[in-house]
């Protein structure tokens, strides 16, 4: 039923859990799988662009780069391949758009991020790849 699989990491225990999810559907479905993590840089909307905006960008793009490395060695150790991405831009929309380029048929993403501020002030994530979803859209709440 599934071909390709999405799944959504922010480094959260939530996203590792819903990681965990989409590893065990590859695995059932015989499906490639793919994970991409957001540099959510509309956070950034009022922070002037100098060396303060470098920083905080290039901590959160190592942050990526250590959530999908761990999300290649989580996979591997259950014997799945897994493609990483890493994108920037609004998470929800950029979630969406990779699905589409990689042609996913299914999206798994955590029911909230790392923190529940985040959720306040942003709006869930989660919510809005449900809301705006042409594909089927697994949310992992544990």
């Amino acid at each position: 039923m599934f071909g390709t699989i999405l799944a959504a990491l922010d480094g959260s225990p939530r996203s590792e859990n819903a990681l965990a999810k989409a590893i065990d559907e590859a695995k059932a479905w015989k499906a490639s799988l793919h994970a991409v993590y957001v540099i959510e840089t509309g956070l950034f909307s009022s922070i002037p662009l100098d060396n303060t905006w470098e920083v905080i960008f290039g901590l959160l793009e190592s942050q990526g780069k250590e959530a999908l490395k761990a999300a290649e060695q989580k996979a591997a150790a259950a014997g799945v391949e897994i493609t990483p991405h890493m994108t920037q831009g609004h998470a929800g929309n950029e979630i969406l758009k990779m699905a589409g380029k990689v042609g996913a048929d299914l999206v798994v993403v955590g029911s909230h991020g790392k923190s529940e501020i985040d959720r306040l002030l942003l709006g869930s994530v989660s919510s809005y790849v449900v809301k705006y979803s042409t594909i089927t859209t697994l949310v992992v709440r544990s």
